[in-house]
């Protein structure tokens, strides 16, 4: 079984006919006709129906084509990664935190871009389970997360800083005239989710013993437009506190006299079949000097 054998199968799936693949790979249909032969000899299979209007996967086709499709993938990558001598290149597809994408990260991509022209960064917002997940199963490389420690199957992990979490309510709120405040008096208020699927609202709502008789919760995507929704009263708001430095310097939010009995962390997490990738290995090694540079500025 040969890797142009495999490409030809993919490639004929993916045109959806022998002359076609023969003209995307810049061959003959004999040499195409040849080598899926060869193919299902090796595999002693049959891959492909010959019907009167085409072709059709048998089976045993479709059992080989992710596998297929993943051995002409990893080839490529050994390809390139011999032919660049380990330097790092290509393109990383990177999930983060909304929250981490606009108060942690923006050096970090500025000093990847500087020091690693080669490879490509695109940064895709989404909450931590789902990012995290997708990491897993391929369809991002790696993702920054905020989260507690903890293992997490399938995956390498590395903590890049503390991210203290802050309660914050409208200098208007109630809850801005107390010393010290009760789980009643967060319970009895509005929660404002900064980060809709955060792992961090989990753990305090968790806590806190959340439930269907508690005050409402309101969900906001945005991070701005969750400092907004709390400077205007509407509730009160678990956040990063680097996200609301600015607001509570300059008075447009207020910090509550209450704080989380969990701590969390941003983290960097990439697959542990990936762990071997000179990308990764380079944007790991940048975010923790990257981010550690900035917590020592702002202490």
């Amino acid at each position: 079984m040969e890797t142009r054998q495999l490409l030809a199968f993919t490639t004929v799936v993916q045109t959806g006919s022998f002359t076609k693949a023969a003209a995307t790979l810049n061959c003959s249909q004999p040499t195409i006709t040849t080598r899926i032969k060869a193919l299902e000899e090796a595999l002693g299979v049959v891959l492909f129906r010959r019907l009167p209007r085409g072709i059709q996967m048998t089976s045993a086709g479709v059992e080989l084509l992710p596998f297929a499709r993943n051995i002409i993938n990893l080839t490529e990558k050994a390809r390139k990664a011999i032919t660049m001598n380990g330097e790092p290149h290509g393109k990383l597809v990177i999930g983060s935190a909304q929250s981490l994408t606009d108060y942690r990260l923006l050096p970090l991509i500025e000093y990847m871009c500087w020091r690693y022209p080669s490879v490509q960064l695109s940064l895709h917002s989404r909450n931590t389970l789902n990012n995290l997940n997708s990491v897993r199963d391929g369809a991002l490389d790696c993702a920054f997360f905020i989260g507690a420690i903890e293992p997490r199957e399938g995956l390498e992990t590395t903590v890049l800083c503390p991210e203290p979490l802050v309660m914050v309510a409208g200098p208007s709120h109630m809850l801005t005239q107390r010393q010290s405040l009760t789980e009643d008096d967060l319970t009895s208020s509005t929660l404002i989710r900064a980060e809709n699927g955060a792992s961090y609202h989990e753990l305090f709502e968790h806590s806190l013993g959340y439930d269907d008789t508690r005050a409402p919760v309101l969900e906001l995507d945005s991070v701005d437009a969750a400092k907004r929704a709390v400077a205007s009263g509407l509730g009160i708001a678990l956040m990063p506190e680097v996200t609301v430095a600015s607001e509570l310097a300059d008075g447009r939010l207020v910090r509550l006299p209450w704080s989380p009995t969990f701590r969390v962390y941003t983290q960097f997490g990439w697959r542990q079949d990936n762990s071997t990738n000179p990308a990764v290995t380079a944007l790991v090694s940048a975010a923790a000097q990257v981010v550690s540079d900035q917590v020592a500025s702002l202490t």
